[in-house]
């Protein structure tokens, strides 16, 4: 016998078709809740989402890395959060570069009045237009790669030449 499957849904659900149409439909899932469907990037294997709670599980076919203008974001493999109307909370999953570090993104919230959304990032937050999302990102597997961690700090402070940031434990 398997070993069952971990499912947010309910296992009659549609949670269960191909990874071809679940890639669309989690990024179509976003507008039915007032956020762009951009804010997922285009390398979904698989998702789930329980409607009744909003508790939505993401699975990525790898780690990315998205620009949005000059923001670099980083996607893990597998991304976690609440939907709700206008808003995505307890996130898990997401970081974006600031400066020479790498924040948790743990909240995003649209201001459909104001055309933006609001990335939160613990007690601080910023806030894009919105228009930036409308279109859904080609995920990079490599773009940010060499940037992330104490080796891509020390790296980009210019402290060691990049070839020797590789050998620091």
């Amino acid at each position: 016998m398997q070993p069952l499957r971990r499912c947010v849904l309910p296992c009659a659900s549609a949670a269960t078709a191909s990874a071809a149409s679940l890639s669309g439909a989690a990024n179509d899932l976003l507008p039915k809740y007032g956020l762009p469907k951009g804010l997922i990037p285009d390398s979904v294997a698989s998702y789930s989402f329980d409607e009744a709670t909003g508790a939505f599980e993401i699975h990525l076919a790898s780690t990315c890395y998205v620009h949005f203008g000059s923001h670099l974001v980083y996607y893990e493999r597998t991304i976690t959060g609440k939907l709700s109307r206008g808003a995505i909370s307890d996130l898990s999953g997401v970081q974006a570069k600031k400066l020479f570090l790498w924040v948790d993104v743990t909240g995003m919230v649209a201001h459909p009045d104001q055309g933006t959304i609001e990335f939160q990032a613990g007690f601080i937050s910023e806030s894009l237009s919105a228009s930036m999302f409308d279109e859904v990102p080609t995920c990079g597997s490599s773009v940010g790669a060499q940037l992330r961690g104490a080796a891509g700090v020390i790296g980009e402070l210019g402290l060691l030449p990049v070839a020797q940031v590789g050998g620091l434990g």
